[in-house]
Order: C-alpha cells, then sequence, then structure tokens
C-alpha cells in the first residue's frame, strides 16, 4: 500500500467549482494503467493526470491522462491542473518543465506570481484536416441539434488537431450555443466513422471585448458528453482560425481569450497564443490560471 497524493483542480478560473475540474495523482511512480483508471473513474473527472520521474535526461518526468474509461494521448486543463498542483505541493518558483507525454515531449512553463502560479502548455504540432464533405457534415449538424442556416459560413467544418483532435463547428449565435441539446449516441457512433471524438461548437457572438469565442465541446465517444473548458479545443481553433484567414491578424503572433462552460455553470477563460510564420501556425500555447478544490490522499 502507499499513499497517492492526489488534487482535484479547477483550470481556467480561479473561483472553485468553476473552470474545468481535472485530478492529479503528483507521485505515480509504481501505478499500473488499472489503478490509474480506477482512480480516474473514481474521481469521475473528464480527465485525470498522472505524474511520473522522468525516465531519461531527455525530460523532467511523464504524464499521462485517462477519462473515467479510457486513457487519452493530452488533456489542455489537465496540464494546467498538474502543473499547478506540482508547484503548490512543491511550492516551486517560476520555471519551464519538459514533460513527456504519449504525443511527444513538451514544455510547460510555471509562472509564480504573489504566492500563486498560472500555467503555460505549449501544445503539439498543429494539424488541420480537409473539410468534411456534405454528407457527413449534415450527419454531424443533425446529431448536435443544429439547422444548416445557424452555421457560419466563413467556417468550415474540419478536424483541428494538437495532439488529440476536435472538429471545429462554428455557429452564428450564443443563444443557440447555449440551447444545443446533442443527440449524444449519434455523435459517438459519428465518431467511429471520423476517427475524431470531440466536436468543439464555437461563436464570435460575444458582448464582451475582451472575449473572442464562446464554445461548448461535446465528446461522448470517450465518455464525455460535455466538457467545461477544454485546452485541447481552444487551442486547435486559434491555429484553424489564423490558417483559414477567418480572423485578421499581422505580425508574428495572434492571441485571443476563449470563454466556455457558460451554459452548464462551469465558467471559464483561457488565453490562446499562436506563433504565425509565412501566414501560417506554428506554434500554440494556452494560459490559465487554476484553484485547488481538495487535496487527499488514496491508499492503493
Amino acid at each position: 500500500m502507499k499513499k497517492r497524493i492526489t488534487y482535484q483542480i479547477d483550470s481556467f478560473t480561479k473561483e472553485k467549482f468553476k473552470g474545468n475540474p481535472a485530478g492529479v495523482v503528483v507521485n505515480a511512480d509504481g501505478m499500473s494503467d488499472y489503478e490509474m483508471q480506477q482512480i480516474a473513474r473514481e474521481l469521475n473527472n473528464s480527465e485525470t493526470a498522472f505524474l511520473f520521474a522522468p525516465d531519461g535526461p531527455d525530460c523532467d518526468g511523464i504524464i499521462r491522462y485517462f477519462t473515467p474509461n479510457t486513457e487519452v494521448p493530452i488533456c489542455g486543463h489537465a496540464t494546467i491542473a498538474a502543473m499547478y498542483a506540482k508547484a503548490i505541493e512543491e511550492k516551486l518558483d517560476s520555471c519551464i518543465l519538459r514533460y513527456k507525454t504519449k504525443i511527444g515531449i513538451l514544455p510547460f512553463e510555471i509562472i509564480r506570481k504573489n504566492d500563486d502560479y498560472q500555467v503555460v502548455m505549449t501544445q503539439g504540432s498543429f494539424e488541420l484536416s480537409a473539410p468534411f464533405n456534405e454528407t457527413i457534415a449534415q450527419k454531424m449538424i443533425t446529431a448536435l441539434g443544429l439547422e444548416k442556416w445557424e452555421i457560419d459560413e466563413k467556417c468550415p467544418i474540419q478536424i483541428a488537431s494538437t495532439g488529440h483532435s476536435k472538429v471545429m463547428i462554428g455557429i452564428k449565435s450564443r443563444a443557440t450555443l447555449n440551447a444545443l441539446t446533442p443527440n449524444y449516441t449519434a455523435l459517438a457512433s459519428l465518431s467511429k466513422e471520423i476517427n475524431c471524438n470531440g466536436y468543439f461548437v464555437f461563436t464570435f457572438d460575444s458582448d464582451d471585448t475582451t472575449i473572442l469565442t464562446y464554445g461548448r465541446m461535446f465528446a461522448p465517444g470517450i465518455g464525455i458528453n460535455e466538457d467545461p473548458v477544454t485546452g485541447n479545443a481552444n487551442g486547435p481553433l486559434g491555429g484553424y482560425l489564423i490558417q483559414n484567414k477567418i480572423v485578421p491578424f499581422t505580425g508574428t503572433e495572434f492571441q485571443f481569450n476563449g470563454r466556455q462552460g457558460e451554459k452548464i455553470d462551469r465558467l471559464g477563460v483561457l488565453q490562446v497564443k499562436v506563433t504565425i510564420a509565412d501566414n501560417t501556425p506554428q506554434l500554440i500555447q494556452i494560459k490559465g490560471d487554476a484553484v485547488a478544490a481538495f487535496r487527499t490522499e488514496i491508499e492503493i
């Protein structure tokens, strides 16, 4: 039996019980896949992160991510949560830690300020698939409970990824966004057909000049009907907006704030930064606050 130090962290917020909750086990060395899956199921957050010691000189540690029913390669809000938990557990100063994930070694920056922390996650390589054909797009629109006229015509429906892919679906109205009642069974079935589990529905319909987009993210194919605030949706959204020239930009950087979780009372905000070269996205980072909901120990 070993005591596993376990946190629940709310990411992309400084208010407890808002943003996106993630479990974090900060001392996971020696745990089996079965034990990690059991803890993830018990905590029942959309993801739980497990931190391991490094397995070589090329990284500062290893991080793995589990939903309540499967392992996933990378997760934005659980990365913010994991680095925040490590920072407060070890009372870290500002630093950059290189963690080995299923999509490679990524640098995560911990920023200490006024005895608290923010975290910057560098995401994986940006990839954008071709837009879906009309048949698949219509299946998706129907499963989401949308009408074709509600789709933002300047936004192609296509998969964007920085390591854990999401379908980007732009719509015209925030009221429509908040009124969505998707057919989760249909979305999960469609996920197998398109080989993508996440559907990120977003809109530019914002009444706040500091917020560019509002979004909702559905992933019933991996047991997450709705994810509150999704780093691996808003990050790829930044690349999608730049590559499709949907938003104006000048120079080598584009930054925006995305808000998510309004409908389900878990509101959170994250900052997305896209580094641009030759008018295409080269590097995507997300930055967020976090707050600890609780710290406990699990004997296993």
